[in-house]
């Protein structure tokens, strides 16, 4: 077990080193496929949308808490609201959420 800590830290090392130096290297000129640029500047959004909507509903011990918070934070994300008044809001409807399903 011991010896095999090595191997998955190069392994990480490797695969990360060459998904950031591969695109440089490959890739001298500008994107001019109106597809691909599209594609590429939604990967972030969408990357951290996958990573963060599974750990807002899971982050509760009721998902039904995590997905009434969800919900409450994009209509008022939706509406303009900023992130300070949107954060608070969902933590209140997860913590009333919580509460009512723990005595229900």
């Amino acid at each position: 077990m011991r010896g095999n800590i090595w191997i998955y830290i190069l392994t990480g090392f490797v695969v990360s080193y060459l998904i950031r130096v591969l695109p440089l290297t490959l890739i001298r000129k500008p994107i001019k496929n109106q597809f691909i640029r599209s594609f590429l500047y939604y990967v972030p959004y969408v990357t951290l949308s996958v990573m963060t909507f599974p750990a807002i509903v899971e982050a509760t011990s009721s998902p039904i808490a995590g997905v009434a918070a969800l919900v409450v934070g994009v209509v008022l994300a939706f509406f303009g609201a900023g992130l300070f008044p949107v954060a608070i809001a969902c933590c209140v409807v997860a913590f009333v959420s919580e509460y009512l399903v723990s005595v229900l």
